[in-house]
């Protein structure tokens, strides 16, 4: 069992920026891909990036390239969402998660093992 937390949600004008962290705590020594999603009201949970168990591969949807960043530190359980340049519709919560499987780049939810609680990202125009 992996127990996810995240944190670094807020409030922000269009072309700011937020860092969003994740910590992971319970079963963390497997190799576990690791990813961040997010859902706006009335729509469904959307995948925005995710990142191989060592770091080396990481995996993005389109409309963030350029502007999302993930990265993990795996001696402290931790992965992180840099955000920039952000656009009122990337308002949504925030969802961490984690996947038992070295194959990281797997957009669909349902295949994604345990999630964190939600951190709400707001950005006004």
């Amino acid at each position: 069992q992996v127990h996810l937390v995240e944190s670094g949600g807020g409030l922000v004008q269009a072309g700011g920026s937020l860092r969003l962290s994740c910590v992971a705590s319970g079963r963390t020594g497997s190799r576990y891909s690791m990813g961040w999603f997010r859902q706006s009201p009335g729509k469904e949970r959307e995948f925005v990036a995710t990142i191989s168990w060592n770091g080396d591969g990481t995996y993005y949807t389109n409309s963030v390239k350029g502007r999302f960043t993930i990265s993990r530190d795996n001696d402290k359980n931790t992965v992180h969402l840099q955000m920039s340049s952000l656009k009122p519709e990337d308002t949504a919560v925030y969802y961490c998660t984690a996947r038992q499987s070295v194959y990281y780049n797997e957009p669909r939810s349902q295949l994604w093992d345990y999630w964190g609680q939600g951190t709400q990202v707001t950005v006004s125009s």
